[in-house]
């Protein structure tokens, strides 16, 4: 079965290799140096800094192991000129109704999100619902915190 596509932005992409390439040349290791450390200081059965670095290890490990597979499958968004829907990579405008304030969106892939940062993967409910959309058009939506009419405003 093929694995699922990981939709990154370029700069997504960039810094997922960028932590990759800690992981091997720096947290790998000092994380081997922490078990050698660990051996030297004599019976590792009852020793809880060994303990620790073999538990460290494993999430290096499986951290690095997931940034790989990211990248086998990474699907970059390309920057395409504006078409006024909104699609992975769109930068869009909405406006709740009842509220005069408007909210600012990237629409990413899951692996890129960050609703802090006004990054929402196009797996989410509001992300999900804008796909597709044309400003002007009214989309509803179900949260976690109950339902929400949005009215896109602008796509970029």
């Amino acid at each position: 079965m093929a694995d699922k596509p990981v939709f990154l932005t370029p700069e997504g992409r960039e810094k997922i290799i960028k932590e990759l390439e800690f992981l091997i040349n720096v947290k790998r290791p000092e994380v081997a140096e922490a078990i050698h450390s660990a051996k030297e200081e004599g019976d590792i059965s009852e020793n809880s800094a060994y303990d620790a670095a073999k538990e460290q290890q494993a999430f290096v490990e499986g951290k690095i192991m997931q940034l790989e597979q990211m990248l086998k499958n990474a699907a970059i968004i390309e920057s395409q000129e504006a078409t006024g829907v909104v699609r992975l990579g769109s930068r869009v405008k909405v406006v709740e109704k009842g509220t005069k304030d408007d909210e600012e969106y990237q629409i990413v892939g899951s692996a890129e999100a960050d609703p802090i940062k006004g990054r929402i993967s196009n797996e989410s409910p509001v992300g999900r619902a804008l796909m597709g959309k044309k400003p002007g058009d009214v989309v509803t939506v179900k949260t976690p915190a109950g339902e929400r009419q949005l009215r896109l405003i602008q796509v970029s």
